[in-house]
Order: C-alpha cells, then structure tokens, then sequence
C-alpha cells in the first residue's frame, strides 16, 4: 500500500501548503483522485461562509466502506484491520483482518436491513469499546444509514434528548460494558432512555457482560440472533449502497454555549478524504505498522483515527476496551510492549494521570517498538510533554501535538512527524488546506508573528461540517456569524516568531475537561433542575490532571444543615442529567452573584476567584451590587 499523497520531506510540506492554499481545487482533486469512486465529481468545491453553505466533490458518487475495506481486500486481506485488547488483560485479545472484518460488515448490514433500516435512516449507536462498535459504525455506512454513535457515559436524559433530536428510531446496543473496575449498564440506561423515547423501533442488543437485562417483546433484539438469522440465509453479499459526495455519514453530538446539545453532521466525501489525509501524513504511518489510538469511538477522535483514517489507509489500528489505570498504571504500556504498537495517540489527562504513579510502570516495559508519539483533545503542558518525550519515547519518538475539534473532522494544526519541527506545548503549523488566521476582538485580522487573537479559519477544507442536524441557523450562529467570512473556532491562540502556533484555551463558555468540550450553560441547567438550587453559574479553573475542572457558584434556598451532603446531591444531579463527565470539581454556595444592572453575569469574575487570583478582579462598577464579589472572594474554595 503506497500513499501518493503523502509528504516525506519539509521542502514537500512547503510546496504542498502553498498549492493548497493557492489552487485548493486542483490540490483536492488530485488527492480524492487516490480513492474509489462509482462516479467522479463533477465540481470538487462550492463554498459560501454567510450561509454557510459548503460542498466538496459534488456529483461524485461512492461508498466510504469500500475504501475502507473492500478495495483493500486483494493486498491486504489477511493483514490485521483491527486488533481489540479487552479490558482485563487476562481475557484474550481479538484480531480481525481486512476479510473478516469485511465479512462481519456486509453480515451486520444484513440484520439491519432486515430490521427495517433503511438509507437515510439515523442509527443510534450506544455501546462499549467491542469490536462489535466499529463494525456497527461501517454497516451503517454499508448501507446509507446515518450513524450516531453516543460515548457509554452519557446519562439517559442526554440519550433522550439526542434520539429526539436525531429522530433515531433505531438503536445498537450491548447489554453492559466494562471500564476498569466498573460494569456500566448499557442496556438499563437506554431502557430508561426510552420511557421518553416512543418513536424508536428497533434496539438492537450485543452481548458482553452478560448481565441481566429487560428485553421488550417486539423492540428488542439479540445481535447474535440476528445473526443467525442471516447466516440461515446463508449470508447473502451485500453490495455497497451508491451514496453522493455530500450525503451525511455520521451526526455527532457535541456541547455548545447553550444548554442543548449539537449534533455536528459530517458528509461522505470530505470527511474521507480529509480523515486519511490527516492520518497518513502526520502520523507519518508505513504500511504494516500498529496504530494505538486511546479514544473512545463516541468521541471524534475515536471516528476519525481508530475507524476511518486508519482503515482508509490500510493500517492496523488498535482499539483498547479498558481505562490507562486498570488494573494498575502500567496497563497502556503492557498493551504497547505486548504489541509491539508503533503509534500511540493519547490525550494530556492521560499522560498527567499516568506522570503522578511514577516511572516503575513505564520503565518496566518494553517500549522499544514505538516510533511516533500523538497527543490529542487538550493542549499539552510543558511538563508532561517533556515526561511523554523522556520516559515514553526515550527521546527519539517525535510528538504530534494535534489541534483540531468535531467539526473539522480531522486534524487541522499539528506538526507531522519527523517531517515539520516539533515544538513543545505548541501545535506549530497548519495542515496543507488550513489557512488559519488570528483576529482581535472586532475581527480585524492581526497580522505578523509574535501576536495573539482569536482563531479562525479563513476558507473551507474537506473535512469541514457542513450543518447542525436539523438546524442550519444554528450552525451559522455558532460558527460563521461572529466574524464576517470565517469559521470561528472559539479557541484562543499565539503566534510565535516562526509562526507556529499554540492554543491557549477556549474565549467561549466552553470547558474542556479531559480533552471533553462542555459547555458551562449545559452543567448550569443540570445543577438548577436540583430542588434546592435558585440560580448557578459554572466557571472553568486549571486542574492538574484535567487540565480544566468544573467550578460551580451555587444560589440555594435556606441554609443547609450538611452542606457536603447538598454538593453531593447536586453532584448526583448533574451525573444523572448529563453524566459522570460533567460533575463539578468545586461546589462554591453563595448568596447572589456578580451581575450588570442588565442581568448578564460576569463570568470574568467568577474565573479570576476560581484560578485564585483575586488580587486583580478588575473594574466591578458596572456590577449591581458589587459587595457580593468580597462575600464570594472569602468563600472561594
């Protein structure tokens, strides 16, 4: 397997960014031409930013699944596509090649047709890291349906609230799932999903940790029974659904400002090309080598770089069912040494949890094999890059420090591996087909080197979004309105003398815990459905492991007799309205909160006390009564 598109020196890097930035139609074009299609485009852009309005490759017509798998076949067809490592390391591990995979693809495409799933149709996937996940994701893609895979810690309100707005009718589900020590219970949680969820048809149930689960007489059904029903049919080939260029592959939901969830909608064409693009140039990845990406498939990353950049490419990617700590902190290392995984993708929490156990787990292992180190989700800090470069790669591995979000589909700023210089904490430059540019405030682009501003995107690349499911509106307010022309990330970054840049945290009312986007207004409305809650304002603060913690200023009725049972309440709340993701760090009980006379909290306030820096809280004025900044100020936790 060879990459015609791939860049193996600077000069090259060079040369290809300036033609795509200069002559994107031809750059693309030439890049697509690498894949299969059943009819080529007739147009290979047409964009707007006002609307927005963007496609790419149009009239062109293919199936993602047969790039992925079926072309392979020939050259690759008993080479490993995935290789699964389950959660207890005394379990055995699974390895399915390009064959089998495909088989169990075309095999699972079948039961779902057979259940009435149909092109066009959303598919609600909610399920644990299994090999049953990614082959749940490409029969979907087999046969047209849109797939909307749902990460395993989301509570059943935020399921609810997804189903409804996706009108999935059809779920794919497993009984339970292990994560380290614990057994979630999959199954339950979309039971109770349901009660609000009369429309959904059909739930489809794998086995994996067999516990006992409410099985529903004509909604309900077993994966493993369906299959039997297919393999009595004597498993019929099931060709490749003919999609369009800009039919929609996946909805993925994602938190915004507001309180409601958006469901972010990638299309066929561009996000293929964009997510194997990304892949093979800056993982630099050689055919034969194992790719360890440590995502959940509910997360982009785990869409993107476990799923569909690696089988694109042809490559071994590894997926892992468990958590790094379990059973002790040495289990990604065991999982590297007995692999011999070549690339390893993990996100900044990860590498700050794995930093606080020591060097024992990691110096024990052989981890001679690897060649390039990833990081993803969050930016790095100087401290555990330069643990991940000494400790983990020994340092002869380069970092890929990648900046990029759910809507653009793929990576968007990163240095690629021993290709484009690395430099610590920074993503450094942009991939061929971003052009990125800083903005201040009014949107006046800040030009030069040595600056910072607001990030922004100035032209559409393949893997850009192309709506919010069933809103447009909203993904123009979200994303092109606050500056005129642009695709506004809502991140902060610099730019340093040599022009790379670095990402210095979200300027909206976005948190990212863990490399997981939250939005303040959606913990808000969680903590307020608590009984005794008034009012809540939600603020990010800097966390050694998560990089961000949720800090909650908390208004309640009455005064409590154990205020530490009240957080723990409103913790609960929170856990059982979003998930365990969202609790709060830091419950902070107050009598008001620092407001204009027009009602709008300041927020500026609420971060300053919560990073500890209440020397310097600026200009309280405008505030309608500014006493409750020094009544907050004593209380600060």
């Amino acid at each position: 397997m060879s990459y015609p598109y791939q860049i193996k020196t600077l000069e090259q890097y060079h040369q290809a960014y300036k033609e795509s930035i200069e002559q994107p139609e031809k750059f693309w074009a030439d890049v697509a031409s690498s894949f299969q299609w059943k009819k080529k485009w007739h147009n290979v852009l047409d964009w707007n930013f006002k609307e927005p309005d963007v496609k790419w490759f149009e009239g062109g017509k293919l199936n993602i699944t047969e790039n992925c798998l079926d072309r392979h076949i020939d050259e690759l067809g008993d080479k490993p596509a995935i290789i699964w490592e389950p959660n207890d390391p005394e379990e055995h591990h699974r390895v399915l090649t390009y064959k089998n995979l495909l088989f169990k693809v075309k095999q699972f495409a079948n039961v779902l047709k057979n259940n009435g799933v149909k092109k066009g149709d959303r598919v609600c996937i909610y399920m644990g890291m299994i090999p049953e996940l990614p082959i749940a994701v490409l029969a979907c893609a087999r046969i047209g349906a849109i797939h909307s895979v749902i990460f395993g810690g989301f509570s059943s309100q935020s399921i609810a609230d997804r189903l409804h707005d996706a009108q999935a009718e059809y779920i794919i589900t497993c009984d339970g799932a292990y994560r380290g020590a614990k057994d979630i219970p999959l199954k339950s949680v979309i039971d109770d999903a349901l009660i609000a969820c009369r429309f959904v048809k059909r739930v489809i149930v794998c086995t994996r940790t067999r516990v006992p689960v409410s099985m529903i007489k004509g909604r309900d059904v077993w994966w493993e029974d369906e299959i039997k029903k297919v393999e009595t049919q004597g498993n019929p080939d099931c060709p490749a659904e003919e999609m369009d260029a800009e039919d929609m592959l996946f909805i993925l939901y994602t938190s915004g400002s507001t309180g409601k969830p958006k469901g972010v909608v990638h299309t066929i064409g561009g996000y293929m090309v964009w997510s194997a693009y990304t892949f093979v140039n800056i993982f630099q990845y050689q055919p034969g080598q194992i790719h360890f990406c440590t995502a959940d498939i509910g997360w982009i990353t785990g869409h993107s770089y476990i799923v569909y950049g690696p089988l694109l490419a042809g490559a071994t990617s590894l997926m892992f069912e468990g958590v790094p700590t379990w059973p002790d902190a040495g289990r990604f290392w065991d999982i590297v040494d007995k692999h011999s995984v070549n690339i390893l993708y993990t996100a900044p929490t990860a590498i700050r949890s794995l930093m606080s156990f020591g060097l024992e787990y990691v110096n024990s292992k052989n981890l001679s094999s690897l060649s390039v180190l990833g990081t993803v989700g969050e930016p790095i800090n100087e401290e555990a890059w330069q643990w991940y470069y000494k400790h983990v790669g020994k340092e002869r591995c380069p970092i890929v420090d990648t900046w990029w979000q759910t809507e653009t589909g793929g990576v968007m700023i990163s240095n690629m591996a021993n290709i484009t210089p690395q430099k610590p904490t920074f993503a450094t430059l942009p991939v061929p087909g971003v052009n990125p540019c800083l903005v201040d405030e009014n949107g006046t682009e800040i030009h030069g080197n040595e600056v910072s501003g607001n990030l922004c995107i100035k032209t559409p690349w393949p893997g850009i979004l192309r709506t919010t499911y069933g809103d447009h509106e909203r993904c123009r307010l979200n994303y092109f309105s606050a500056y005129n022309n642009m695709y506004f990330t809502g991140d902060g970054c610099l730019r340093d003398v040599n022009g790379n840049y670095r990402i210095t945290g979200r300027v909206d009312d976005v948190l990212n815990v863990s490399g997981h986007r939250i939005g303040t207004a959606e913990v808000e409305n969680a903590i307020n459905m608590h009984s005794g809650v008034v009012e809540s304002a939600v603020v990010g603060f800097p966390h050694d492991v998560k990089g961000q913690g949720i800090y909650a200023y908390v208004i309640s009725e009455g005064h409590h007799e154990d205020a530490e049972l009240t957080r723990l309440d409103i913790i609960q709340t929170v856990s059982r309205i979003i998930g365990p993701i969202a609790k709060p760090d830091k419950i902070q009980f107050v009598s008001g909160l620092p407001k204009t006379r027009s009602g709008k909290i300041m927020r500026r306030i609420l971060r300053k006390i919560a990073e500890g820096e209440t020397s310097n809280l600026g200009d309280t004025s405008t505030l309608l009564d500014p006493g409750v900044v020094e009544e907050i100020k004593s209380g600060a936790l």
